[in-house]
């Protein structure tokens, strides 16, 4: 079976962050501060306390930057995938096709942090022989979010748009891959959450759920709280 340590994380951190500009200037979004460091350096420091050797940061806008601040980092190889023009989460997954070396990677979103188990995740995917696997979370007020109807056996049935309150199963933005889907993936931007996963519902993907809490960083609150629970959790799965 293979380990975290032997898989690839390709990391989403081309976000513009507009919702945030008041908040953080013209930084990129996964660059907002948090006790002085970068939200994405915090995740790093994450990945590789859990036993993670390689990650390639997808970038787009102010990718100089994100090169530059992580560029002396040693205890993570770390690969710059560059974008010359936005791609969506989707387009700037196939562009670091070819920085993929292992048979399955783990991808996530850089704007996002959830203390997912990732080597509970790759068993969880190779035991499924699945194509992807996507994190999920059960959330309660899911106005914000589109949900997951997942069957019996774990398999995704449905991507549900956003609905008034309630709870259910949303994406927190972790995945496991079969190296091959790249392959599968369109050309040029899209968005790998709207107009791929839905596409290939039925051809192999599947739910992986946690029960830790899930933060983004998307707006002034929610980086507000993030950083707060980021407190919370140090000494703890930080």
């Amino acid at each position: 079976m293979e380990t975290f340590s032997e898989t690839d994380i390709v990391i989403l951190c081309g976000g513009l962050g507009t919702r945030l500009r008041k908040t953080i200037g013209e930084k990129q979004k996964t660059m907002a501060e948090i006790s002085g460091r970068p939200f994405l350096d915090i995740l790093l420091d994450y990945i590789a306390a859990r036993g993670g050797k390689r990650a390639i940061l997808c970038a787009g806008y102010h990718a100089d930057d994100v090169e530059k601040y992580f560029e002396s980092r040693k205890d993570l190889g770390i690969a710059i995938s560059n974008e010359d023009e936005p791609l969506g989460t989707g387009g700037a997954l196939k562009n670091a096709a070819a920085l993929v070396h292992s048979q399955n990677f783990i991808a996530m979103n850089g704007d996002c942090f959830c203390p997912v188990d990732y080597q509970g995740l790759l068993d969880f995917h190779l035991s499924r022989n699945a194509l992807a696997t996507l994190t999920v979370s059960v959330m309660k007020g899911v106005s914000d979010y589109g949900t997951i109807r997942v069957d019996e056996q774990g398999r995704i049935s449905a991507f549900e748009e956003k609905a008034p309150g309630g709870e259910g199963l949303v994406n927190v933005g972790v995945y496991c891959f079969r190296k091959e889907i790249l392959e599968i993936m369109p050309s040029g931007p899209f968005s790998i959450e709207r107009d791929f996963f839905p596409a290939i519902t039925g051809r192999g993907m599947f739910a992986f759920v946690t029960q830790q809490e899930f933060l983004d960083i998307g707006t002034p609150q929610r980086l507000k709280e993030a950083a707060e629970k980021i407190q919370q959790l140090k000494g703890k799965t930080l």
